[in-house]
């Protein structure tokens, strides 16, 4: 399910982003954490996954051409955004999928609306993304920090609890 859900996303993105090509050529970046805190949940898997949605798509069947690269954000904002900016700068990347750290995300978010590319952020949380920081150039396909928090207290409350208590062992 998850997959075929990247896939359609992808797709999309392609699509979108070709809109603005013009051309059939579309380059993406996967930018995660690939060696470090977040890595098994993004990182090399994150790549496979969008390698794997580029060919889902059917797009290179119809004589597309979509090149995936990737780079590791160590999980730094400042890196991130330099990586960014290589990529739209000199790389020529169409769009950014990833960025699993809030923080890199925050920032990247930031350079991919000054440079009028897409950014699908795949898994950090910050309610941000969704709100003050919201861009018409960010797709924020996870969840949030928000929603995480409002549908835990609605559920307590609506169990009749009026708190929350957590036991640790």
């Amino acid at each position: 399910m998850k997959s075929t859900c990247l896939s359609a996303l992808i797709a999309s993105l392609l699509l979108t982003t070709a809109a603005i090509a013009d051309d059939k050529i579309v380059k993406l970046g996967e930018l995660d954490d690939q060696s470090s805190l977040y890595a098994d949940s993004g990182g090399p898997g994150s790549v496979l996954a969008v390698n794997m949605a580029v060919e889902d798509s059917g797009l290179r069947d119809k004589g597309w051409t979509i090149d995936v690269i990737s780079a590791d954000h160590l999980n730094k904002p400042d890196v991130a955004v330099g990586i960014a900016r290589q990529w739209f700068d000199v790389d020529k990347v169409d769009a950014i999928i990833g960025v699993q750290n809030s923080g890199t995300a925050l920032a990247v978010a930031g350079v991919v609306k000054e440079k009028n590319g897409v950014l699908l952020v795949s898994g950090a949380a910050s309610s941000d993304l969704t709100g003050k920081a919201c861009t018409p150039n960010t797709i924020h396909w996870a969840y949030d920090t928000y929603a995480l928090a409002n549908g835990t207290g609605k559920a307590i409350v609506k169990a009749g609890r009026r708190h929350l208590v957590l036991h640790y062992r």
